[in-house]
């Protein structure tokens, strides 16, 4: 006669005797692949980079091919997170088409490989979206890595042409800062020297290098900003820049 413990044993263990586990069997999580949209010109290369992709099972390959007048609508109609595309098809890209594309789902990405070492040409593929820009001299492991990276969510590029990015980035800041001002100045009844220090102000500069840069005292500094402070009714410094800021915003819109 089963007692019990024998029901519960019996239950619980398989028909070859040995002790199944009480505890839940937990699967390994499975990585979804990261969909690619190939768009290559030399018929080669795209076969190529194509086969490159699918013998790496993190990758997988939606659509390969050639730009033409049906590129958009193929590309808008394929399900894909990263598109690729070589120097030879950017070039022929109509305005808008990178940026266009990325707009149409949310964490879609671009990556440009087979590119020119050319500062003009990079910060124009910043502008369109691009995540991944990859010289030609990149290899297949190098563009494998770049596209991993960018599917994290991180950018890729040449370190020389990073370089030229930061450059960019600050001489616009300083020029935009200049005609921000410029454009606001009758609008807010400041006078040019007042332009001047609220331009300085926006880049970050203290009263000590504002008073270099103008060749005035720090007291002469310090009484121009409480008259600006005072006259666009900000309570600080950095308040006074916000407003110039939101001033050009509106009249932007």
């Amino acid at each position: 006669m089963l007692c019990v413990d024998d029901v519960r044993e019996i239950a619980i263990s398989n028909f070859d005797g040995t002790l199944l586990s009480m505890n839940p069997v937990i699967e390994p999580r499975t990585t979804a692949a990261t969909k690619l949209l190939l768009i290559i010109e030399n018929r080669m290369l795209r076969e190529a980079m194509t086969s490159l992709f699918r013998q790496r099972s993190e990758f997988s390959v939606s659509s390969s091919i050639r730009f033409s007048e049906a590129a958009y609508r193929h590309a808008a109609a394929s399900e894909w997170d990263i598109v690729m595309a070589d120097q030879t098809s950017a070039a022929s890209f109509p305005q808008n088409f990178i940026g266009d594309l990325l707009s149409l789902a949310p964490d879609r990405k671009a990556v440009l490989f087979g590119m020119e070492d050319h500062p003009d040409l990079f910060l124009q593929a910043v502008r369109s979206g691009v995540s991944g820009y990859l010289l030609g001299e990149a290899s297949a492991e190098d563009t494998m890595a770049a596209v991993r990276r960018v599917a994290a969510g991180e950018a890729v590029c040449p370190p020389v042409l990073c370089h030229h990015l930061f450059q960019f980035v600050a001489r616009a800041t300083r020029e935009g800062s200049m005609v921000l001002n410029q454009r606001l100045c009758v609008k807010l009844g400041l006078t040019p020297r007042q332009q001047q220090l609220v331009a300085l102000l926006a880049r970050g500069f203290s009263n000590k290098e504002i008073a270099a840069s103008l060749h005035l005292s720090e007291f002469t500094v310090k009484n121009h900003i409480h008259r600006i402070m005072r006259q666009l009714k900000a309570q600080s410094r950095y308040a006074a820049v916000q407003t110039v800021c939101d001033q050009n915003l509106a009249t932007t819109i």
